[in-house]
């Protein structure tokens, strides 16, 4: 397959580049640096600037992962008008040169997270559930409407809400962890939010699936069966470095220093994989000390 990728130098694009160039797919990442893209991705990854360089090459899939992190610093004017433009902006422009072509891709894959349901509290959310209020609840439902839009062109489109991404090359994981080494972790607030959470290698897996699955379409919640509530996420990451988690963080002093952004680690989603598991997809890690245990191992 011809698959082009947004986001193909992020964390995931990556992985999802070197699983599908090593499978024998062609592999197209348009970015703003696209010299950095066979450094990043692999050798025999194509890097583009702009989408006309494609030309009239035939296209199989579109993946859609581009957007700046939201959790990197305070959410400023500023800030929320980079958040929007990375998102929805940069979806815009792919679906007005997706609207140019001739040859038109199967299907599109894209982005969104489990912050589309806001702080779902103590309830079970599957995708059915409605959407949240707050501006990264608000960031995802305009980052799927965008992308769906892409279905009047005759092109299947699927939502990934994706939970917490647990990898060693970075993201939570990555930063988390060495406080944690040194003994300086603990959980956040009153602990009792919910972390839905997702091994690199099933993110990736339930991507390639639901790319192959004709039948895919619509939302599909991209985190492990068995979420934990962010106390249990402290105790089994001290567990797994073998450090106690005595250091907990105080809500009121996220809230000073994040200010509105504070939500996303005070708040949380009690989120469930239903619709990817009626599929037919299996999780190859479904308990966190387990995933944990595979990713740190090896530090």
């Amino acid at each position: 397959m011809h698959i082009l990728i947004t986001g193909g130098t992020g964390l995931i694009g990556q992985a999802l580049c070197h699983q599908w160039a090593a499978q024998g797919h062609q592999l197209t990442v348009w970015s703003r640096r696209p010299e950095q893209v066979p450094v990043l991705c692999g050798t025999a990854v194509r890097g583009v600037s702009r989408l006309e360089d494609i030309g009239d090459a035939p296209l199989d899939a579109v993946v859609n992962l581009a957007g700046a992190p939201i959790a990197d610093r305070p959410w400023s004017k500023a800030r929320k008008q980079l958040l929007w433009e990375s998102r929805i902006g940069l979806t815009e422009r792919l679906l007005a040169w997706l609207q140019t072509r001739e040859q038109k891709p199967a299907v599109l894959l894209s982005g969104s997270a489990v912050g589309w349901y806001g702080d779902s509290g103590e309830h079970i959310v599957d995708e059915q559930a409605p959407s949240g209020a707050d501006f990264a609840a608000q960031l995802c439902v305009a980052w799927e409407d965008t992308a769906q839009q892409t279905e009047a062109m005759g092109i299947r489109v699927i939502l990934l809400r994706t939970g917490l991404v647990l990898a060693k090359e970075g993201g939570i994981l990555k930063r988390m962890v060495t406080p944690f080494r040194f003994g300086l972790g603990g959980r956040i607030g009153s602990g009792r939010q919910w972390m839905p959470w997702i091994h690199i290698a099933d993110q990736i897996a339930l991507i390639d699936f639901l790319l192959q699955h004709e039948q895919a379409r619509g939302p599909y919640n991209a985190c492990a069966p068995h979420p934990v509530r962010n106390v249990e996420f402290a105790s089994e990451l001290g567990h797994a470095v073998h450090r106690p988690t005595i250091v907990p963080l105080p809500g009121f002093a996220l809230r000073a220093g994040l200010g509105e952004m504070s939500l996303l680690l005070l708040g949380g989603q009690h989120a469930l994989p239903v619709r990817a598991q009626e599929a037919g997809f299996e999780f190859r890690f479904t308990r966190l000390d387990v995933a944990l245990v595979d990713l740190l191992s090896l530090h």
